[in-house]
């Protein structure tokens, strides 16, 4: 299970417990500079550090692993899964790959507004709670609102410009080859989600072949938000599908 932006591992604490219930070996790494004592060590890393971090984390198992990925993480795993073998992608509203235009007004402003930092691609930019509040947390109660916006860590400003600003990117540092991912794709999107809305979402799952889910009540932290077992269910069962099983491991 791989993090979005200023998250880490953690993000999976509730998510990831009916797939251990369901006998599934759970692994949820943090990003490279997102662990506890990552501080601002995260300025200057590429969104290819990550998916390189996660490749070599797959190149380990036993087996090819599923790679479930949430909004950020959701592109990583897409990087990934081009450069390793795996059983399955599941993107829970996953920032889009080069290539794919956002398909609101509110993406198109959150892709410049970084840019009243200054120079924010050389940085480590900090969490901003009105943002957090009203786009990434909006689902949450006050008080565990208030608690989940303190785990948050600076992000990687090289990062976000590469997932925000793909069009300006002259390396096409995010671009994901449809050719080159060869396992079965499933994408989630909630509804309310201004962040990574549904018709960005489907955009971006039918890039890579994929199909789309959308739970219309639910929002962006669908690992975490009212309605979050909803999700991890319809995830078992499409794993249950594909592996020809009733999604056990």
């Amino acid at each position: 299970m791989i993090h979005g932006a200023f998250c880490a591992g953690w993000a999976f604490e509730r998510f990831r417990a009916p797939f251990e219930s369901a006998g599934h070996m759970v692994t949820a790494p943090d990003l490279p500079g997102h662990d506890a004592g990552g501080g601002r060590s995260v300025a200057g890393l590429s969104t290819k550090d990550y998916a390189a971090a996660v490749v070599r984390l797959v190149e380990i198992q036993a087996a090819p692993p599923l790679l479930i990925g949430h909004s950020l993480g959701g592109l990583i795993a897409q990087m990934a899964a081009t450069r390793a073998r795996i059983a399955g992608l599941i993107l829970l509203a996953p920032s889009a790959p080069w290539g794919v235009t956002g398909s609101t007004a509110e993406e198109a402003i959150s892709a410049v507004s970084l840019y009243a930092l200054g120079p924010y691609w050389a940085l480590a930019v900090d969490p901003d709670y009105p943002a957090a509040r009203n786009y990434l947390f909006n689902r949450l109660d006050k008080a565990e609102r208030r608690q989940t916006f303190a785990r948050l860590t600076p992000e990687s400003g090289r990062a976000l410009w590469e997932t925000l600003n793909w069009w300006l990117d002259p390396f096409a540092t995010t671009l994901v080859n449809p050719m080159r991912v060869q396992a079965p794709v499933l994408a989630i999107a909630g509804g309310k989600d201004a962040i990574h809305p549904p018709a960005t979402v489907r955009s971006t799952a039918l890039r890579i072949g994929g199909e789309t889910v959308v739970f219309d009540d639910m929002s962006h932290w669908l690992v975490g938000e009212p309605g979050w077992e909803a999700v991890a269910d319809t995830c078992l069962q499409w794993i249950g599908r594909i592996s020809g099983s009733n999604g056990a491991a």
